[in-house]
């Protein structure tokens, strides 16, 4: 392990000195008229990581235990496409793919096509932005500014993904075909939005058998999803170009909010009950949250965030995730690993369930001399403290610390994470507590 870590810091440290001598580029953007009020613009943005991991109990790498792995793949790989077409409509789309490793598809064709994330047009009502109406595939949701992430601009080095709760299963990397309305009155800033679902049954996985004991993602049956979000904000208003929702500023404004969220969607879960009929739940979540993002003397800044999450699935809800998994399956057998969704092998944790989570981040951008964001660093501190239905008294504390050297702000940055998360293990029956593993990884973002 040592000597792996010396392998990344050295890493961290040449990149660092090739990234310096790159500067500063204007965006890719053609004026439609004259004042450039109407306008289309072209963006790219690229985030390699190089990752140490400490692997889950029985994890295989293409069929050979393995405790610890190193891997190397594309978190994100995007292209955008947008912009003011005429005075009130506005164009959208991003271009992509992701969690792009030497497992990416290790069991069949590594040349899958990268997808459309987003495609939508909205149409402009108001004056101002008091009232836009759009539709399309889009990420814009409910519940949580982390469900909409910029993820060009967020201050760890990744987002709460269970923030984007119905992810991959009746969606397209959290993007569904719906119709929103959403803008900003006074110091509100809302969002309400009706989706369409994918069935689950489109997801490219083969969709677990209806259980007595917990409930699933409904193979019969459609229903429509609904979703708000509100957003009080105290001083600056936040950016409203796009529907993603920016995850710091670096300083660049002063912004002091508070907001809640929701989805629901009848219907979406079904069970067996101890009879054997089929019992349907509703999917209901709700959040509260407060965001902080405001300059500081000497060109620092403070960025924070807490939220509360209530996520209910249905009855006993439980789905691993491991964001761009290194292993590829596991050695163990129902009788010593949770059973459910999701795989538990790699560096999979439960992400997703019926219960509460309360998420926390903190960072502080360093002072400087200079006003710009060259050569700057911004430390960084997150907690996910999720207690699951299914796992009864065990939490599922996960945290992560690092830090962003900014080359030059989001547009080329490195950050090194640190995240410990929790394992479990199943003796003689009985649900307990394994060993906490953890991954260091190194993020190179690259973004004009």
């Amino acid at each position: 392990m040592r000597k792996k870590l010396i392998l990344l810091f050295s890493l961290c440290h040449s990149l660092c000195a090739f990234a310096q001598k790159t500067s500063d580029t204007e965006a890719l953007k053609i004026k439609l008229n004259e004042s450039g009020s109407r306008y289309f613009q072209v963006t790219f943005l690229n985030q390699a990581w190089f990752r140490f991991n400490e692997n889950n109990p029985g994890t295989l790498v293409n069929g050979s235990p393995q405790n610890q792995s190193f891997d190397i793949g594309l978190r994100r790989t995007r292209m955008q496409l947008f912009g003011q077409i005429t005075d009130r409509t506005f164009l959208y789309f991003q271009f992509g793919q992701n969690n792009f490793n030497a497992q990416y598809n290790a069991n069949g064709n590594r040349k899958i096509a990268p997808f459309f994330h987003d495609a939508l047009g909205e149409y402009r009502l108001s004056s101002g932005n008091q009232l836009k109406i759009g539709g399309g595939l889009s990420i814009i949701s409910g519940i949580s500014r982390f469900s909409q992430p910029s993820i060009g601009t967020i201050m760890t080095m990744d987002v709460p993904v269970f923030a984007q709760t119905t992810v991959d299963q009746i969606d397209q990397f959290s993007r569904k075909l719906s119709i929103y309305a959403r803008g900003q009155v006074g110091q509100w800033d809302y969002r309400f939005i009706l989706s369409d679902p994918f069935p689950i049954t489109s997801n490219g996985q083969t969709a677990p058998a209806i259980s007595s004991n917990f409930a699933n993602f409904s193979q019969k049956g459609h229903s429509l999803q609904q979703q708000g979000y509100l957003i009080y904000q105290f001083f600056d208003h936040e950016n409203h170009t796009t529907p993603y929702m920016t995850g710091t500023y670096l300083g660049s404004k002063k912004i002091v909010n508070i907001g809640i969220g929701g989805a629901f969607q009848p219907n979406a879960m079904w069970l067996k009950s101890a009879q054997g009929d089929t019992l349907y739940q509703d999917m209901k979540h709700l959040a509260v949250e407060s965001f902080v993002d405001i300059p500081l003397p000497k060109h620092a800044a403070l960025s924070a965030y807490l939220g509360y999450f209530n996520t209910n699935y249905g009855t006993n809800y439980l789905r691993y995730n491991g964001i761009m998994n290194p292993g590829t399956s596991s050695n163990l057998s129902a009788s010593n690993s949770i059973s459910g969704q999701g795989s538990i092998y790699g560096n999979s944790l439960p992400m997703f369930g019926t219960g509460a989570v309360v998420y926390t981040q903190i960072g502080y951008l360093l002072p400087s001399i200079r006003a710009d964001l060259a050569n700057r660093w911004m430390p960084y501190l997150a907690a996910t403290l999720a207690q699951y239905d299914r796992l009864g008294n065990h939490a599922t504390h996960t945290f992560n610390v690092g830090i962003n050297y900014f080359i030059q702000g989001h547009k080329s940055k490195l950050s090194l994470d640190y995240q410990n998360r929790p394992t479990y293990q199943i003796n003689q029956g009985e649900l307990g507590s394994g060993n906490r593993m953890s991954s260091l990884s190194l993020q190179f973002q690259l973004f004009i």
